[in-house]
């Protein structure tokens, strides 16, 4: 296949992949039948919506996406012991993990248990002392006192903590969407579309996304009995946050949950979301970048770097003073997280790269590195290596770590075989994410083990290609534009915000800006029609080699909205280059 605009070998080391003159036909019949604009045509085409389903693509609702509860194993049982404890008045306890899909989905819990009168004790754990998922101590303590206990986003593979609580006479309902193992442990449910007896139809989803499901089966069986339930629209602000910042695929009901989710949040009714929108300065109503890259993070950061149930509280309280202390103490842990994290990527990416980045997986390790920061690390390191990244802090010979995964790789379903092996203590997770413990002398010979893991999956092939959904000119990126094509979205795992090319336009301008080596450009048609661009950490790598005054290349990335002092203005958020051949060559 041709490489697009001729690009082979980018700045970044990829080939660009475009749309053929056979796919702008049909976007253009597409665009016909619809009745759509051509650029959206191209972005619908290339996700294989057909034009009889351009209307619901365009407008996805809840009640045509949302899938029968029941289609899971052992939610009818879970439901009917979650109402049946609300009627007795049985004390609820709510172990969640402590990051933004835990939180959203123990608040989503209290807000339901709120509404019918009850209230639930919330138990996060400390991620340094206690580690990720239910600890015996922890579960026997609360089956002291409680006699029913709910799992959400974690206890799929919590054999003996889920022992431990049901020894002590506590029931325990999980509701989680991790990969699980071959046995499950002793609940009285496991609601989870990742069991390996479940058929994969909603893998997508993220914890809080079986929470809403499981209260949508909970008010089923109440207004069978009679029983009035919660309203649950309310809550999908909750939903979406969690899928969008747990990276869960917007597919399916998750391009509902997310799309809807964010109509609510934009009413700002949500006492936590309201406090922490405006602690971040947010003067428009958020986007699904906003959620992954604002809010999400300092929802996060109390988990990371500070106390683990923080997150949690805030997205649950209803008290607005309570709310903006909150928001206040987590905007400062992320402050702090960004510094602690800072100097990690620096360590981690200088031992990647000695140990080399062309292979299948990338790693890193270091002794005092904070666990509470690995993920996002991993993270940077697999943005700029386009490959499967694993990091870990060292703790006194105990390594706590975590991976973050490319597309069309299963990073959690080798760390689970990795812990099946006995390479690893613990670990799993999905697709795109995993975590995992292990002692020091265990690293070298489970990420050997990983990257051949990683290798059958396709991993290490190069740095792959780059897709193109379409070419534009700097004049013709206007507001109009990117409104028209947000009709697509929402925009994040598994649909992506589309890639445009502009060919041939001129670095009229480019300095550094901020402390993270970020490059702020001019980019220029010739003939007067400018757009204004950001590279993100581009400074010091090839990227910024090639984006300097003067020079004239093929630029691509997605454009967005930029919002300054009540001005709107498009920016290109620049993701790649490549030089473009002088005037007459």
């Amino acid at each position: 296949m041709t490489a697009y605009l001729g690009v082979a070998h980018s700045a970044t080391g990829r080939r660009w992949r475009g749309p053929t003159i056979e796919d702008d036909r049909r976007a253009e019949a597409l665009a016909r039948d619809a009745a759509i604009a051509l650029p959206l045509a191209r972005i619908l085409l290339a996700r294989g919506v057909a034009a009889a389903d351009v209307p619901g693509h365009l407008a996805p609702r809840l009640r045509d996406l949302l899938p029968d509860p029941r289609s899971l194993r052992d939610m009818e049982r879970a439901a009917a012991r979650l109402n049946r404890a609300v009627t007795a008045g049985e004390r609820i306890a709510i172990f969640a993990d402590y990051d933004v899909d835990g939180g959203a989905s123990a608040a989503l819990l209290l807000d339901w248990l709120s509404a019918r009168g009850r209230r639930a004790t919330l138990y996060v754990p400390d991620r340094i002392d206690e580690g990720y998922g239910p600890n015996e101590p922890a579960m026997a303590m609360l089956a002291q006192d409680h006699s029913l206990i709910v799992c959400v986003d974690c206890g799929t593979l919590s054999h003996g903590p889920v022992a431990a609580a049901t020894d002590a006479g506590a029931d325990v309902l999980v509701l989680d969407h991790h990969l699980g193992g071959e046995t499950l442990p002793p609940a009285l449910a496991v609601v989870n579309p990742n069991r390996q007896d479940e058929d994969g139809t909603l893998s997508h989803l993220c914890a809080a996304g079986v929470v809403f499901l499981a209260l949508v089966e909970a008010g089923r069986q109440l207004r069978d009995s009679g029983t009035a339930p919660p309203d649950l629209m309310a809550a999908l602000d909750l939903v979406a946050l969690a899928t969008v910042a747990d990276v869960a695929p917007l597919v399916g009901v998750n391009r509902a949950f997310v799309r809807t989710g964010l109509q609510v949040m934009a009413r700002r009714e949500r006492a936590g979301l309201r406090a922490l929108a405006d602690v971040a300065r947010l003067d428009a109503a958020p986007d699904a970048h906003h959620l992954g890259f604002v809010l999400g993070p300092r929802v996060n950061a109390g988990g990371r770097v500070g106390r683990a149930d923080l997150g949690a509280r805030l997205l649950a309280t209803r008290d607005p003073r309570e709310a903006l202390t909150l928001a206040q103490e987590l905007d400062r842990l992320n402050d702090e997280r960004r510094a602690i994290e800072a100097a990690v990527h620096l360590e981690a990416m200088a031992q990647a790269e000695a140990r080399g980045t062309d292979g299948p997986l990338v790693w890193a390790a270091g002794e005092g590195w904070h666990p509470g920061v690995v993920g996002i690390v991993a993270a940077r390191l697999k943005e700029a290596t386009h490959r499967p990244a694993v990091v870990i802090g060292l703790d006194r010979g105990e390594g706590k770590g975590s991976g973050r995964s490319v597309a069309g790789v299963d990073l959690g379903a080798a760390v689970h075989r990795l812990q099946a092996e006995g390479l690893i203590a613990r670990g799993g997770g999905h697709p795109m994410a995993a975590g995992l413990t292990l002692g020091q002398a265990q690293i070298g010979p489970a990420m050997e083990r990983l990257a051949g893991l990683l290798a059958r999956q396709g991993a290490g092939g190069g740095a792959g290609d780059l897709r193109i959904d379409g070419t534009i000119m700097p004049g013709a990126a206007t507001v109009e534009l990117v409104e028209s094509l947000a009709a697509a979205g929402p925009f994040g795992a598994g649909a992506p915000a589309p890639r445009l090319a502009l060919p041939e336009v001129t670095v009229t301008f480019a300095r550094e800006v901020g402390s993270g080596g970020h490059l702020k450009l001019t980019l220029g048609d010739g003939a007067g029609a400018r757009l204004e661009a950001i590279a993100f950490g581009a400074g010091e790598g090839p990227l910024g080699a090639l984006l300097v005054p003067g020079a004239r290349v093929h630029a691509a990335g997605r454009l967005e909205l930029n919002r300054w002092q009540g001005r709107t203005s498009v920016q290109l958020r620049l993701e790649d280059a490549a030089p473009a051949a002088p005037f007459g060559g």
